[in-house]
């Protein structure tokens, strides 16, 4: 902002009287160098200035609130000095964002990592190198040091294409795809109507994810109704499985954001089927592989997760609901 004196007298006095802010407040922007007095910097809080002259006063953004440690439980899968393996359950959110400050992933990182956390993410998402929806469960991979991070986020960046990085996904879905595997390599964007939602978009950002059947499951008609497929990850856009899948025509069960129109399709389940479904209340998502280069070793380190209660609980319904056909590799 940009103010004249109204009065000759010295410059934290004027500024306070002008912008309302605190004397201590305007004595730290002016010894930081954010005050110039007729374009020159003054660095002096008692700096006399004549009455017209001009003042340009810069007040930077707040910075970020650092989240505080809470006692949060993980189910941690690895840990050394470098990494931490967790299994993400349902219902965490990995990092602190609006409307949600506390009770996240990184709240529960802080209070078992302490200070060895990796602060290169950022001050909100310290040592996260990738993300999973808050309902979305799994492995995930967190840097307890900046080096770690690095070498972390840049096996990230490559997706595995030149290097040894695996994340697989199990992905429960509405339908059985004609063919016995595929990929769906659509350009992924905001949508242009909801910002809190993706779209297949043109012009959007490079996605690609390769899908493969590994059951199915036939409806309460002997029909196909619904099929369990392995995904794998060639980039790692926002969403990007629930919007391929939803593109392909096959969208997760119980994604309410990208298949709510397949809800009906439950009533072709059976009763058991009907009740897994009504009771998961979330995307049928689980990261079940991730695979790594030590950041340290190199040495490639690999772990798997099994399905949670719920998704476990729905395969057997699915299963249970009629013949099911196991994909032939």
């Amino acid at each position: 902002m940009t103010v004249a004196a109204d009065a000759d007298d010295r410059l934290d006095r004027i500024l306070a009287r002008l912008t309302g802010l605190s004397r201590t407040r305007l004595k730290a922007l002016i010894l930081a160098g954010e005050v110039a007095v007729a374009a020159r910097t003054i660095r002096d809080p008692g700096h006399r200035v004549n009455a017209g002259a001009t003042i340009a006063l810069q007040i930077p953004p707040p910075e970020p609130a650092a989240p505080a440690a809470e006692a949060i439980p993980l189910a941690i899968v690895h840990e050394d000095a470098s990494v931490i393996v967790i299994d993400k359950p349902r219902g965490l959110v990995v990092h602190p964002a609006a409307g949600k400050a506390t009770g996240t992933l990184v709240n529960a990182l802080i209070a078992h990592c302490g200070a060895s956390l990796s602060g290169i993410g950022g001050v909100k998402r310290p040592g996260i190198v990738h993300r999973l929806d808050k309902d979305t469960t799994g492995l995930m991979v967190v840097a307890k040091t900046d080096r770690a991070h690095r070498a972390l986020s840049a096996q990230f960046a490559d997706h595995g294409r030149t290097g040894p990085l695996t994340r697989g996904y199990f992905a429960f879905v509405w339908g059985v795809p004609e063919r016995p595997r595929g990929t769906v390599a659509a350009p992924i964007d905001r949508h242009p109507h909801a910002r809190e939602r993706m779209a297949v978009r043109a012009g959007g950002r490079e996605a690609v994810t390769h899908w493969e059947i590994i059951e199915t499951y036939q409806g309460s008609d002997g029909k196909p109704a619904a099929a369990l497929l392995a995904c794998r990850l060639e980039t790692g856009r926002t969403h990007q499985i629930r919007v391929h899948l939803a593109h392909l025509g096959h969208p997760l069960i119980g994604d309410a954001t990208y298949g709510p129109g397949f809800r009906t399709k439950a009533g072709k389940l059976a009763p058991a089927a009907q009740r897994a479904v009504e009771a998961l209340e979330r995307q049928a998502l689980h990261a079940h592989l991730l695979g790594f280069e030590h950041p340290e070793t190199g040495a490639f380190m690999e772990f798997r997760s099994e399905l949670p209660d719920d998704l476990a609980r729905l395969r057997r319904a699915l299963r249970a609901g009629g013949p099911e056909r196991v994909a032939k590799n």
